[in-house]
C-alpha cells in the first residue's frame, strides 16, 4: 500500500497548525494592547475566549493527525491482504481520542500558558504604575527600573526572555550565548539570578517577554 497521499495530507494539516499558532501569537499581543491602552476588562477577557477557541482547534487537529499516524502505522505492522477502510478506521480512532476531552486539556495548551502569564506580567506592570502615586517616586521608579536589568549584563534588556521554570528574565542574547558555551563545555547553566537555585536552564525554557518589554520601552518613552 502506497501512503503517499496520506503524507501530503499530513503535511498540509501541519500547515494549519502553524496558521492556528500564529492566530494565538496574534491574539495574544491584542491582549496586551487592550491592558497597555486601559480598555475594558469585558475586552481582554473576549481575547482569552479566542485563546480558547484556538486552542480547541488545535487539540482536534491533533488527534485527527494522531489517528491517521496510528492507522498508518497499525496497517504497516499488520501487512494485510486486503486493503482496509482507511477512512473509517481513521474516524474510529479520532472519535475515540475526542471523547477524552476536556476543559483541563485547553487550559495546558502552552500557548494559552504563555497569554495568562504575559497577561498576568502587564497588569502587574500597570498595576505597579498606579502605585507609584502611593509611595514615594523615586523608590517607585528605581524598583520598577531594577527589574529591566539584566542579571548577566547589568544593563537595561532591550529583549527580555523569561525562565519558564524558575520565572528569571535576562536579556536573550547573553543568557543563549552561556547555553551554548556551557553545551561545549558539556556543563549545565545555573540561573544567574543571585539567590536562585535553578541548576539547569536550557534554551526550550526561554520564552519572550513580551509584557516587560513593552515596560521597559514605556519607561523610555517617558
Amino acid at each position: 500500500i502506497s501512503f503517499n497521499g496520506v503524507d501530503s495530507s499530513l503535511s498540509s494539516l501541519k500547515n494549519c497548525q502553524s496558521y492556528i499558532n500564529t492566530g494565538m501569537d496574534i491574539a495574544t499581543h491584542v491582549a496586551l494592547d487592550l491592558v497597555e491602552s486601559f480598555n475594558d476588562e469585558e475586552d481582554v477577557n473576549s481575547m482569552e475566549n479566542v485563546m480558547l477557541e484556538y486552542a480547541a482547534m488545535d487539540r482536534e487537529l491533533n488527534h485527527y493527525m494522531k489517528a491517521i499516524e496510528e492507522t498508518v502505522n497499525q496497517i504497516k505492522r499488520e501487512k494485510p491482504e486486503n486493503i482496509p477502510d482507511l477512512k473509517c478506521l481513521v474516524k474510529e480512532k479520532f472519535t475515540a481520542l475526542e471523547s477524552k476531552n476536556s476543559d483541563s486539556d485547553l487550559q495546558k495548551n502552552e500557548k494559552y500558558i504563555y497569554f495568562k502569564d504575559q497577561l498576568k506580567e502587564m497588569k502587574k506592570q500597570y498595576n505597579d504604575n498606579d502605585a507609584i502615586e502611593q509611595i514615594d517616586e523615586d523608590i517607585a521608579v528605581t524598583q520598577s527600573q531594577m527589574n529591566f536589568i539584566c542579571p548577566i549584563t547589568q544593563m537595561e534588556m532591550k529583549r527580555p526572555v523569561r525562565n519558564k521554570i524558575c520565572g528569571h528574565t535576562y536579556e536573550e542574547d547573553a543568557i543563549l550565548k552561556i547555553i551554548q558555551t556551557r553545551k561545549q563545555q558539556k556543563k549545565k547553566v545555573r540561573c544567574p539570578k543571585i539567590g536562585c537555585s535553578h541548576a539547569d536552564v536550557k534554551g526550550s525554557d526561554l520564552v519572550p517577554d513580551e509584557a516587560l518589554k513593552r515596560a521597559i520601552d514605556s519607561q523610555n518613552k517617558q
